[in-house]
C-alpha cells in the first residue's frame, strides 16, 4: 500500500496563538486521525508578539514531533510593525525561507497551503506546481480584496502585482478550499474550472457543560484574539460611550493594542494573551462575545463565531457580510451593522437580563454542535485529497 503523506504550509502554528494557528493544528491533527502522514513547514514562532518566541531565538530552523506530526519551522525577520514596507519584508523573508525548503528538501507529493499572506502563498504554488506536485489551497481570506476594503492598500501597481498573484495561485491550484460562499464565488470568477470545496473553520474540542446563570449588572462582554487593525478595537470605543452598567474584558494582542490602551476606557480591562485552554476557562465567566470588524470585508467569516457558540457564548457580531446570516440564521446572537456606532450604543444601553430570553448558553451551544459539524465537513474534504 501507498504511504500515505501530505504537507502544510501555513504562516501560523501553536505554539502561536489566534484563529490561523488553531485551525491550521486541527487541520493538522484531523489528518493525522485519518492515519495521513502530516508534516508542517511554518515560521518561527512569533505571532502575535512580532518576536521570535524565546526559546526559538537565535535558530534558524527546528525540526520537531509533536503529537506524531512533523513541525519544521523555518526562519523569518518577524514585526508586528504598522509600516507597510517593514511587514512585507517579514513577509518575503519567510517566503525565501520556504522556497529553499521547498526546492532542497524530499516533501510529499500533496501539498496543502494557507493561501495568506499572498507572498508566502505564491510561494508555495509556485514552487509546488514546478515540482509537479497535487496543489490544495486553503483561502480563508480574500487578498488582495481585503486589504483595499480595509484601506490598507490602494489600486496602482502593486494591487494589481497582488492580484496577478492570487489569479496564479488559482489557475495553479488543484483543489481550492474556501472558508465561505463569498471566497468561493470570487476563486469562481477568475477559474471556472477548478474544484472548489466549502471549508469552514469548524472546531473540534469537546464542548463543556455551559451553565446557565442569571444575568447581573455589570454585564460582562468579552473580546479575544488579535487586536488588530481588521477588527478595529481602537476606534470601535473611540465612537462609543460605554454605559455603566457593561464592561469590555480584552484578551489577546496585536498591532492596535496600544491605540486601544491609549483610550483609558475605565470600563475596559485587558487580560493579556493566555493559552486556548486557558482562555476556554476564562470565557466561562462571560455573558456575551464581542466580534467586531471595522469594515465589511467580502469572503470574512470570523472563526469566532464557530468556536465561541461552541463554548455557549452569546455572540454581539459587528462584521457584516456573510459572517452576520450565519449569526442570524442560526440564532446564536445578534447583529449590529458593521460601522454604525450609535446602533452598537443604543444595543448597549438597552442590554439586561430579557435581552438574553431565548439566547441561554445551553441554548446556543446546542445550536452551534447541531449546524456547526467538523467531523462530516472533514471525511468530505479527506475524500477530495
Amino acid at each position: 500500500m501507498e504511504r500515505r503523506e501530505i504537507l502544510i504550509i501555513s504562516n501560523y502554528y501553536p505554539p502561536e496563538s489566534g484563529a490561523a494557528a488553531n485551525r491550521i493544528q486541527t487541520l493538522a491533527q484531523s489528518l493525522r486521525d485519518h492515519g495521513i502522514d502530516t508534516q508542517i513547514v511554518c515560521p518561527l514562532p512569533n505571532y502575535p508578539t512580532g518576536q521570535v518566541f524565546r526559546e526559538f531565538r537565535g535558530k534558524l530552523c527546528t525540526k520537531t514531533t509533536e503529537d506524531s506530526i512533523t513541525v519544521n519551522r523555518l526562519w523569518l525577520w518577524p514585526s508586528k510593525s504598522e509600516n507597510k514596507l517593514v511587514r512585507l519584508f517579514s513577509m518575503l523573508s519567510f517566503a525565501l525561507s520556504l522556497s529553499l525548503y521547498l526546492i532542497f528538501s524530499k516533501t510529499p507529493k500533496k501539498v496543502i497551503i494557507q493561501y495568506s499572506p499572498v507572498f508566502v502563498g505564491f510561494a508555495g504554488v509556485f514552487w509546488c506546481w514546478i515540482l509537479g506536485k497535487r496543489i490544495i489551497l486553503n483561502v480563508s481570506d480574500l487578498w488582495p480584496l481585503a486589504g483595499l476594503e480595509m484601506g490598507l492598500l490602494n489600486k496602482g501597481t502593486y494591487y494589481t502585482l497582488l492580484e496577478k498573484m492570487e489569479s496564479f495561485c488559482y489557475q495553479k491550484s488543484d483543489l481550492i478550499l474556501g472558508q465561505s460562499e463569498e471566497i468561493l464565488e470570487h476563486v469562481k470568477k477568475q477559474t471556472k474550472e477548478k474544484e472548489l470545496f466549502l471549508y469552514r473553520n469548524y472546531p473540534t474540542f469537546a464542548p463543556p457543560q455551559p451553565v446557565d446563570k442569571p444575568i447581573k449588572k455589570p454585564i460582562k462582554i468579552v473580546y479575544a484574539g488579535l487586536v488588530g487593525v481588521a477588527q478595529g478595537l481602537s476606534k470601535i470605543f473611540s465612537q462609543i460611550t460605554i454605559p455603566d452598567h457593561v464592561e469590555f474584558h480584552i484578551y489577546g494582542d496585536g498591532p492596535d493594542m496600544s491605540s486601544l490602551e491609549n483610550l483609558k476606557k475605565t470600563q475596559i480591562t485587558f487580560h493579556g494573551s493566555v493559552s486556548r485552554d486557558v482562555l476556554h476557562q476564562e470565557l466561562q465567566n462571560y455573558d456575551l462575545a464581542f466580534v467586531p470588524l471595522i469594515t465589511r470585508i467580502y469572503g470574512s467569516v470570523p472563526s469566532k463565531i464557530f468556536e465561541y457558540s461552541r463554548l455557549g457564548l452569546p455572540l454581539l457580531y459587528m462584521g457584516g457580510g456573510e459572517g452576520g446570516d450565519v449569526v442570524k440564521n442560526n440564532e446564536i446572537g445578534w447583529v449590529i451593522e458593521v460601522g454604525n456606532y450609535k446602533q452598537l450604543e443604543r444595543f448597549l444601553e438597552q442590554l439586561d437580563q430579557k435581552s438574553f430570553e431565548g439566547m441561554a448558553k445551553s441554548q446556543i451551544q446546542k445550536r452551534a454542535v447541531g449546524s456547526f459539524d467538523f467531523n462530516d465537513q472533514f471525511k468530505n474534504l479527506v475524500e477530495k485529497l
